[in-house]
């Protein structure tokens, strides 16, 4: 993958991971375009980056998906590469009473249906560039995991096999399909920003930015810190892990 001279969209881009991308992508030269639903993260983030740009969408309404595809097309008819980064996490106790399942339907349309109704949207002006490429976000637990979030681990699991058919599909075009693999990052979803067991945010994206800086790029970004969960299966180690994983995080709130 060519990390410079790119059209890149990054939802969720205004804070966490995808701000981090976003800064480390733009200051390689390339028209960065971040969006998400909250303006005020966007902004800022835009005052701090000089010619990045920002687009605000509601990545939970379908018809605001495909209003906005087309708004991207008119205004960044180059784009060719999309970085499905937007995602909630939420705490779910499944012994308790859940009438409506609010939180569990906001995951999977915010985490599952979004970027695939998204990449859906934008595949075609994807498909019109010379090369492009569409980098799904999903986590360490979509391969083993946290049962105090189940519905976001389902999502993040559900994300890893779509990515593995859409890039099967696209295997003879010019789209490139990749997913990254994050552990557990220094960022506001599910207050980690302070908890010392996660990953420094910084260190984290220095180190994606360096897999994706090698070629040809792996098809999985999988950071050292990430591999115990991505690999546990085969590891054989998957059972000692999750028993670890779920007493280890049974106070994250």
């Amino acid at each position: 993958m060519n990390l410079t001279g790119n059209t890149i969209l990054i939802t969720g881009g205004g804070s966490g991971i995808g701000r981090g991308l976003a800064e480390e992508l733009h200051k390689l030269g390339n028209q960065v375009v971040i969006a998400g639903r909250r303006k005020q993260a966007l902004d800022e983030t835009t005052a701090a980056n000089p010619g990045m740009k920002s687009l605000t969408f509601d990545i939970e309404n379908p018809a605001a998906i495909r209003t906005f595809a087309a708004q991207v097309a008119a205004e960044f008819p180059a784009l060719n590469m999309l970085i499905n980064n937007a995602g909630i996490m939420r705490r779910e106790n499944l012994l308790a009473p859940q009438p409506d399942l609010a939180d569990a339907e906001a995951i999977v349309t915010t985490n599952l249906l979004g970027p695939i109704r998204l990449t859906a949207a934008l595949l075609p002006l994807l498909q019109k560039q010379p090369h492009s490429a569409i980098m799904n976000v999903s986590s360490g637990l979509a391969f083993l995991p946290m049962a105090l979030t189940p519905t976001y681990c389902a999502t993040k699991a559900a994300i890893h096999s779509y990515t593995l058919s859409l890039r099967h599909q696209l295997r003879a075009t010019g789209t490139e399909v990749l997913e990254l693999i994050p552990p557990y990052v220094a960022t506001h979803l599910m207050s980690g920003a302070d908890d010392p067991r996660a990953m420094p945010l910084d260190q984290f994206i220095a180190e994606v930015m360096a897999i994706l800086k090698t070629q040809p790029t792996p098809t999985e970004i999988v950071v050292e810190n990430a591999k115990g969960l991505r690999f546990s299966a085969e590891s054989g180690k998957f059972d000692a892990i999750f028993q670890r994983l779920n007493a280890d995080m049974s106070d994250v709130h």
